[in-house]
């Protein structure tokens, strides 16, 4: 029997314990920094399966050791993410949420259930491999500063060091039974931009008494728009959008103040802070100009990620090898952003992405929506793909 049939073997075999896995993290969200259940449910399994644990990294993220033969030869990580999102979840199904307002609507579910597979299958074969597999189970990716650099800051990535990282990612967008690779560049950098324009408040019907700062607030967040249309490279992709503007004020009352929030993203930066600096200048000069002001705080949120080349293609040839090439589909960029881009910035890295939509059973809803959902098919390649491709790396000189 192939290497690659013993691995779909093992996870058929595992299956039911996948699947089960998946339905409690997915009934027990746990937001981000917050994940205590879930990284003791983590750390059992793994202690369960054999795999040497340390709990408690970055106080709530968990790191496992797979040792094959000659340990020391090359160490490689795999990474899952585990934290939820602030949704209620809307659809009807047995592993619905139990924790209220608090939702799996980003996948990260499916992510540690992947790795708690892949990590069983591993240390079941670890006699047939050399080498070192870091687990890491990392808390926090959906919040600032993002879990990935807590838990390199408290030596995730020490005792063994990896010389090379592999993630993986649902996409609703791509169908279940196929997986996605990009080579270089691949997600932006994610900035969060605050902003508070101060006027001053009063009658609406004496405008000219007050200084408005719901009209300061529609010039600034137009200009702003310039900041991408006229001053980007066109090679650059970059992204500025504000989600939230709020003027407690009346039908016929103009506030004192109005807040807002966006987000700034780009690939390229240089350019990332030349448009903080220029952001800044225009919101502060159009606000003086009409009388106001503004505080500006822009947050610098995650680095862009890039998918190193010569790894990216290796495990893309790997993954045509285990799913067959008409499964394995090329990417675009994508302006999303992932703080496994702090981890891309440390050492070689691949992030991929795993198919979830079907169509036909109504699976189509995006991330971070009430409705998001997978085919529940994908674990199987979810599982056995993430233990094909360390396996395959291992075997690699490279």
């Amino acid at each position: 029997m192939s290497l690659t049939d013993q691995i779909k073997s093992l996870v058929k075999e595992n299956l039911e314990e996948i699947v089960a896995n998946r339905h409690h993290l997915h009934a027990h969200p746990e937001l981000s920094y917050q994940e205590f259940e879930t990284a003791k449910f983590v750390a059992e399994k793994l202690k369960s399966y054999g795999i040497e644990v340390q709990e408690g990294v970055a106080k709530t993220g968990v790191v496992g050791l797979i040792k094959g033969k000659n340990p020391d030869k090359k160490i490689i990580a795999l990474r899952g993410d585990m934290d939820a999102l602030p949704i209620t979840e809307a659809n009807d199904v047995p592993y619905k949420s139990t924790n209220e307002g608090v939702m799996h609507a980003c996948g990260h579910d499916v992510h540690t259930t992947s790795l708690l597979g892949a990590a069983r299958i591993l240390q079941t074969l670890k006699d047939e491999f050399e080498g070192t597999i870091k687990l890491i189970f990392q808390p926090g990716e959906e919040k600032l500063p993002g879990g990935a650099s807590l838990m390199i800051k408290d030596g995730a990535l020490q005792n063994p060091e990896p010389t090379k990282i592999i993630g993986q990612h649902v996409m609703p967008f791509i169908d279940c039974g196929k997986v996605g690779f990009r080579e270089g560049m691949y997600m932006a950098s994610a900035d969060e931009i605050y902003f508070t324009v101060k006027g001053k408040g009063g009658h609406a019907a004496m405008p000219e008494k007050n200084i408005d700062p719901v009209v300061i607030t529609s010039h600034i967040i137009v200009a702003l728009q310039q900041i991408v249309s006229r001053y980007a490279a066109p090679k650059i992709p970059s992204v500025l959008s504000f989600g939230d503007v709020r003027a407690i004020g009346a039908t016929n009352v103009i506030p004192n103040e109005v807040k807002v929030q966006g987000t700034f993203r780009t690939m390229n930066e240089e350019w990332r802070m030349e448009a903080h600096e220029r952001i800044t200048k225009i919101a502060e000069g159009i606000a003086e100009g009409m009388g106001g002001s503004v505080e500006m705080d822009i947050q610098k949120g995650y680095p862009f990620l890039v998918n190193e080349p010569e790894l990216t293609r290796r495990n893309k040839a790997a993954a045509i090898e285990y799913l067959g090439e008409e499964n394995v589909v090329d990417l675009d960029i994508w302006l999303a952003a992932e703080d496994f881009s702090y981890y891309s910035q440390e050492m070689d890295a691949c992030f991929y992405r795993l198919g979830t939509r079907n169509e036909e059973k109504g699976i189509v809803s995006s991330v971070h929506t009430p409705t998001f959902d997978i085919d529940e098919d994908a674990l199987e390649i979810g599982v056995g793909l993430m233990t094909w491709l360390a396996l395959s790396e291992l075997n690699t000189d490279a």
